[in-house]
């Protein structure tokens, strides 16, 4: 029998496509260093444009003559609207199925999501249909912390604290899933068990997951 009591999931790159794909191919089309852009983020990641804009610490206008300034030092400037134009995703119906399962099986399930002010997941979607079904799955969660509302984002450890808070478990019994491997480590640093989603196809997680919870068919 499963230890566990709660998943908390990641929304963007786990429920929908990832960021950084869009991100690849625009740096593709405009022969910029590969990464170039992902790197630019993790750079001074608790204090960076990225980090402040996902906090709601300054305003859209601010952040894209921040980073603006920022990419123009790592030697090609990008306007921080620029890339967030780029924020279109698509939804992964395995991991909409997972969390169904997941959900009838008995345990709780949360969602901590890094997101911008008045741009939150439902609004990156491809379409309206898409929007309304990502709005459907957030509010089937017991509980959903939002870095741009909470004023705290992965990957601090505070905000996974605060989601345990909330679902009312002790990191041991939880896992949580994240398409990015920063975000995991202070999940991991606090006793819970993670799951890296990866980039463009996430049943090997899902698998991963159903194994650690005793679902496997």
């Amino acid at each position: 029998m499963s230890i566990y009591k709660a998943v908390i999931f990641d929304f963007g790159g786990v429920f929908t496509s990832s960021p950084v794909e869009k991100f690849t191919a625009y740096e593709v089309a405009n022969k910029l260093p590969k990464n170039f852009l992902g790197n630019v983020i993790k750079q001074n990641h608790h204090t960076n444009a990225w980090a402040k804009f996902e906090r709601s610490e300054i305003s859209r206008q601010q952040f894209d003559r921040d980073f603006a300034a920022e990419t123009l030092e790592q030697g090609h400037q990008i306007k921080g609207n620029t890339l967030l134009s780029l924020l279109t995703l698509e939804l992964k119906p395995e991991m909409i199925k997972a969390h169904k399962r997941i959900r009838a099986s008995g345990l709780k399930t949360g969602c901590i999501t890094n997101n911008i002010p008045n741009m939150d997941s439902a609004k990156m979607l491809n379409s309206p249909q898409s929007g309304k079904l990502a709005n459907e799955i957030l509010t089937s969660f017991d509980s959903v912390i939002e870095s741009s509302k909470a004023g705290v984002r992965k990957p601090e450890p505070s905000i996974y604290q605060m989601m345990c808070g909330q679902l009312n478990v002790d990191p041991s019994v939880c896992i949580f899933l994240d398409d990015l491997g920063i975000n995991l480590k202070p999940a991991r640093a606090l006793g819970m068990t993670t799951i890296k989603v990866p980039l463009y196809d996430v049943n090997p997680a899902i698998q991963e997951l159903y194994a650690l919870l005793d679902l496997m068919d």
